[in-house]
């Protein structure tokens, strides 16, 4: 699992082909705000459901299986379990561990969410 976790700094979000998709809540996304330039798709609704086939259709739209992709969370929790769960459907994925908080952390500015 190691090998699906990196971990995000400003040059590796600035300066990269990665489509960064955040995967939290819109009610997170409006707390903290979001990285310039992510992609706002919820995987984990707040009762702790999910609707893989609408997500792997939302990623499909973002470049499928031909495009890396980076998840974002608040930790990097909830994205290591969607990270493994697209790997074993093909996709180029990685867990950008630490999420948002790590990024806040270390002085990254996020860009309020607009709906």
């Amino acid at each position: 699992m190691s090998s699906l976790n990196v971990y995000p700094d400003k040059e590796m979000l600035e300066n990269s082909d990665m489509v960064v998709v955040d995967i939290r809540t819109e009610m997170e996304w409006m707390q903290t705000g979001v990285v310039p330039g992510c992609k706002t798709v919820t995987f984990f609704q707040m009762d702790g459901s999910y609707d893989a086939e609408g997500f792997m259709k939302a990623m499909d739209e973002l470049g499928g299986k031909e495009k890396e992709i980076g998840f974002i969370c608040r930790t990097g929790s909830r994205t290591a379990q969607v990270a493994m769960f697209m790997k074993q459907q093909g996709y180029n994925v990685k867990n950008l561990a630490g999420g948002v908080m790590k990024l806040m952390s270390e002085g990254y500015e996020l860009v309020p969410y607009k709906g």
